[in-house]
């Protein structure tokens, strides 16, 4: 219906110009030939054909806007209709635990607004008989497969008390081996199942997977912040706000299935997160994070024996405010678009020293900049500030070209590298 519309409209444009510029076109020349014996008839043709060419000029200036108009209309109707239609399976890594899988399941089909395009998979490793019990009761509304590799594997010695990291990867190489390559889904949405998700989880990868599938230095959509502990984000008018960054978040992301079939082959037998930050993997793409998580992990329970949770995991806040990512246009986020606006506002932002933006003096309608050079400036920062400290093959935790994007005390920081940044240093970890 929408493209029919535009269409009459295109063609009622049309026509008007080729009216103007007919009827116009028939007064010179009628005025040139009358004026043979008046040359006051001749300097009045040659004024209407003056304006006749300013006319056609201008006719022509406002055919090419809307033509410019009805164009932007195609692509909003294609992205919308690409919305409504495209699968985006939602896969759901479980093992043993009963409890979680089952506040998982709930809460994503709680908000899930269609089960058609947002299908429930849930892939289950261990052959834990209760977890599989639990999954099973929610009957055609989710589906199941289950790792058929129940193997011992063989850890090396030094490795033994992280012997879950290398089933965890090889269970997720063989979930998504069968999503892309066997089920043929084109994307997918991963959670594992201790997550939380926001009320516009759905809403969010829904908006952003036309910019995954476009833009080729994208290479995931992360529904995680890092940083986003509840102090370090703007909770009160910042549940809208998304960006770029270099570190993969993980946590509830969405990927394609050509990124699946460039990973695969190669896929590490443990520490598969921390193997996708490396550069060889990376080749300096990045990813789509908001500035308010849209999944909480609730995992106390796991292969990290519940130290990163207890120190961090706990305190990142959950969006509470739904925001419709669908109506509205994303496409600041495409590099093209984002990178010289990002470099425009990081610079225009006073730069300040530390002990200025502990003050809580500093007004709070600015944004500010704070600079580190070193690896060892940095780390002080981020750890007087509760920031992440940490680097991953030289990339901080939602940094995007060196920059850390935060809030503190209610007010917008930048913690940026000098003007001279040459790129991440991978001996930086």
């Amino acid at each position: 219906m929408m493209r029919r519309q535009f269409w009459c409209i295109n063609f009622v444009v049309i026509l008007w110009v080729v009216f103007i510029i007919v009827m116009l076109s028939k007064q010179p020349a009628m005025l040139i030939q009358s004026s043979a014996d008046s040359p006051e008839l001749q300097k009045t043709a040659l004024q209407v054909d003056s304006q006749l060419k300013r006319l056609e000029a201008e006719v022509a200036q406002q055919s090419k806007f809307y033509q410019q108009v009805l164009q932007k209309l195609y692509q909003i109707s294609a992205t919308q209709q690409e919305q409504e239609e495209t699968t985006i399976p939602v896969l759901v890594i479980a093992c043993n635990r009963e409890a979680a899988i089952r506040r998982s399941l709930d809460l994503l089909l709680k908000y899930r607004p269609s089960q058609s395009r947002f299908p429930i998979i849930v892939s289950q490793d261990c052959g834990h008989q209760p977890t599989k019990q639990i999954i099973l009761s929610y009957g055609n509304e989710v589906s199941l497969i289950e790792q058929p590799d129940l193997s011992v594997i063989d850890v090396p010695v030094k490795e033994k008390k992280f012997k879950g990291y290398f089933y965890i990867a090889r269970h997720y190489k063989w979930a998504l081996d069968h999503i892309f390559l066997e089920a043929g889904h084109q994307t997918v949405i991963i959670v594992e199942d201790d997550l939380d998700i926001s009320p516009d989880f759905f809403n969010y990868f829904s908006a952003t997977h036309s910019l995954l599938r476009t833009d080729p230095t994208l290479w995931c959509v992360s529904a995680w912040n890092d940083n986003g502990k509840g102090s370090l984000v703007d909770i009160n008018n910042g549940a809208h706000l998304l960006y770029r960054t270099d570190f993969f978040p993980g946590l509830g992301w969405m990927l394609t299935r050509s990124l699946w079939e460039e990973l695969s082959p190669k896929w590490p037998k443990s520490y598969w997160d921390d193997w996708m930050r490396a550069p060889e993997q990376r080749k300096d793409r990045a990813c789509i994070r908001p500035e308010i998580s849209r999944t909480k992990t609730f995992g106390k329970k796991g292969v990290s024996n519940g130290l990163f949770f207890e120190k961090h995991l706990k305190f990142i806040h959950l969006n509470e405010q739904p925001v419709p990512f669908t109506s509205m246009n994303l496409t600041f986020l495409l590099k093209s678009e984002y990178d010289a606006a990002f470099e425009r506002r990081v610079q225009a932002a006073e730069v300040v020293s530390l002990a200025q933006a502990k003050s809580g003096q500093l007004p709070e309608a600015g944004e500010y900049r704070l600079l580190y050079h070193t690896k060892d400036v940095f780390k002080k920062t981020t750890k007087a500030l509760g920031l992440m400290d940490d680097f991953k093959a030289g990339v901080p935790r939602t940094g995007y070209r060196g920059v850390v994007t935060f809030m503190y005390l209610n007010r917008r920081f930048f913690l940026a590298p000098n003007n001279n940044w040459k790129g991440y240093d991978p001996t930086w970890s």
